[in-house]
């Protein structure tokens, strides 16, 4: 995978605050402009993007097509799916998709078979996509310095020992790596049990309301641990991104299906399941910043 430019652009520190309320745009577009001229003189760099693009465009689209075609299947109205972009220079160049449900839940298996429908489709069309970005690792790099580490959610380990891939911090990702490692990030953070994460919607139709509540605190207390752990242990904010969703989730009320009937043996099996992509899904500290 051939490296983005690492100079940072030539540009004079500012000496006063309009110069630096100024600085941050000027600073930003500078950069932009000078990865646009990389990637016009090195083509290479746009088929990789193409493909991690097409990767992870891949699982998005996997997994609000299972929310949706499960709403289709208990005649619940909802949008096709929205993709939301992001702006240059950010990792993913998105900032995920949705689907707008327009209608009431209409039962408790239908609140359980529409949330998880979508994380679960989209870990199945992920697994071909990490294999892919495995079997095509190169050889580790040499330590550089100050780095960024990418930790491997569980899946990624188990696939690698699977294919016999050796998998190290300092094996260079590729795109379709890339792919699978935000895919599995974002299944991860679906699956908590908070609010109206898809997480969320199985643990109200598991468990109810009042254990929705409960759960939902108690999942977001551990992820501010964790975020405070990964800071001191591992210097990456990242655990605070989950954190800071999380306490918004938690203030959206969930709502009530119409009709409270069992979920049935079959479910129960699903649940986990999901719990086993859960944790297959889910690192805790996936950064390190050394």
């Amino acid at each position: 995978m051939l490296a983005a430019p690492t100079q940072q652009p030539d540009l004079a520190e500012p000496t006063s605050i309009p110069g630096w309320i100024l600085f941050v745009p000027h600073y930003y577009f500078a950069a932009t402009s000078q990865l646009l001229t990389f990637t016009l003189h090195n083509p290479q760099v746009l088929t990789q993007g193409l493909t991690f693009s097409a990767a992870l465009l891949t699982i998005l689209m996997a997994h609000e097509m299972g929310h949706y075609l499960t709403c289709l299947r208990y005649g619940v109205a909802a949008t096709l799916p929205f993709f939301i972009p992001a702006p240059p220079l950010l990792l993913a160049g998105t900032f995920g998709a949705f689907i707008k449900i327009k209608a009431p839940i209409p039962t408790r298996r239908a609140l359980f078979d529409i949330g998880l429908g979508g994380p679960l489709a989209g870990f199945v069309a992920l697994l071909p996509i990490a294999a892919i970005g495995l079997l095509t690792m190169g050889p580790p790099l040499p330590p550089q310095g100050h780095e960024i580490f990418f930790n491997d959610p569980l899946l990624l380990r188990v696939l690698a020992r699977i294919l016999g891939v050796h998998l190290t911090p300092y094996s260079p990702p590729n795109p379709c790596y890339m792919a699978a490692w935000i895919g599995l990030i974002v299944t991860s953070l679906n699956l908590m049990p908070v609010g109206q994460l898809d997480g969320g919607h199985g643990i109200f139709a598991l468990f109810g309301k009042r254990a929705h509540q409960w759960i939902g605190r108690i999942a977001f207390l551990t992820m501010a641990t964790l975020a405070l752990l990964g800071w001191f242990w591992h210097g990456s904010p990242s655990g605070f991104l989950y954190t800071v969703l999380l306490a918004v989730m938690l203030r959206v009320k969930h709502p009530q299906p119409q009709v409270m009937e069992p979920l049935g043996t079959k479910r129960i099996w699903i649940a986990i399941l999901t719990l086993i992509v859960f944790a297959l899904s889910f690192w805790p500290f996936p950064i390190t910043i050394s």
